[in-house]
């Protein structure tokens, strides 16, 4: 997969509502919606911080500012650039918020439910989860996940993303 088709799957996945454009409602819901996953309320401090985080990415590709993300804003904004910048701080908030347990780590459940949270079918979800753990601990890192995202965005490839954006497992 090339970049241009990672940035069309990332950016569809965040239209939740599908008319074409990320709204900020569309994209500062997620922070919500991995708390609630994990069973997080709305008070948690890990919840402000992903709120926060996400505020930061939203402004950052909202290059008009009107509240409204194109694709041709976010195909012009997606790369390693804002990813080291405002997403890996905001794709960690969401890990965060997962990490129930607080162990640094995802297990298949944690995993499954903040993926799944997101917008991604289950079963990618497990798919992903397994092309993640390549020593078969039965967890995730922290690094690993974001480093596998990064890859995706900038390189238009990484096998928990594969798994992700393929047609749907069982």
């Amino acid at each position: 997969m090339d970049t241009i088709t990672a940035k069309r799957h990332i950016f569809s996945m965040l239209d939740v509502d599908g008319d074409g454009v990320i709204s900020r409602q569309e994209y500062l819901t997620r922070p919500e919606r991995a708390a609630q996953a994990a069973g997080r309320s709305g008070d948690d401090p890990l919840v402000a911080v992903a709120r926060t985080a996400h505020e930061q990415v939203f402004a950052s590709m909202d290059a008009d500012q009107d509240g409204r993300v194109t694709f041709a804003e976010y195909e012009a904004w997606a790369g390693g650039q804002a990813f080291d910048e405002v997403c890996r701080p905001a794709l960690g908030s969401l890990f965060d918020l997962a990490d129930t347990d607080n162990d640094g780590h995802l297990d298949r459940a944690e995993f499954t439910e903040l993926r799944h949270a997101l917008g991604n079918p289950v079963g990618n979800a497990r798919a992903a989860f397994d092309a993640l753990d390549e020593d078969g601990d039965g967890r995730i890192d922290r690094d690993a996940y974001l480093a596998q995202i990064r890859s995706f965005v900038t390189e238009g490839s990484s096998s928990m993303a594969r798994a992700l954006h393929e047609r749907a497992h069982g």
